[in-house]
C-alpha cells in the first residue's frame, strides 16, 4: 500500500478514486501514567510518557487507515493527513485520513 501526503505519486497514475478513508485511535494514558507525566511536567522538558503514547497512536491510526483502504479495494492513499484532539481531559484522539485510490504504474 502506497501512502503519501502528496496529491500525485510520481511514476503512477490514478485510475479510480474510492473515496475518503479514515483511521481513528483514542488513547488514555491511565492514572499511573498521568501521575508520572504530571510529576515530570513540574520539572519541564519532554513528557516521554505522552510522546510515546502519541507516536504509538499515530502508528495505529495509519495501520487502521491502510486496513480500511484495503477494504475499499484501493492500493494507495493520497493526501494523507493527521488530526488530533482531546476527549475529556484524559483521552487523545488521533485521526489519519486521506483519499483511497487505485493507481497503476505509468504517468
Amino acid at each position: 500500500m502506497l501512502v503519501t501526503t502528496t496529491e500525485n505519486i510520481p511514476g503512477y497514475r490514478v485510475t479510480d478514486v474510492k473515496g475518503q478513508v479514515f483511521g481513528v485511535v483514542v488513547r488514555s494514558r491511565g492514572l499511573g501514567g498521568n501521575i508520572m507525566a504530571g510529576l515530570r511536567s513540574l520539572g519541564g522538558g519532554e513528557i516521554t510518557e505522552y510522546t510515546e503514547m502519541l507516536e504509538e497512536a499515530r502508528r495505529h491510526a495509519v495501520d487502521r487507515l491502510v486496513k480500511n483502504a484495503l477494504l475499499m479495494n484501493a492500493n494507495a492513499i493520497v493526501m494523507m493527513r493527521f488530526d488530533s484532539s482531546e476527549i475529556g481531559q484524559t483521552m487523545s484522539e488521533i485521526v489519519a485520513y486521506g483519499t483511497a485510490v487505485v493507481v497503476e504504474p505509468g504517468a
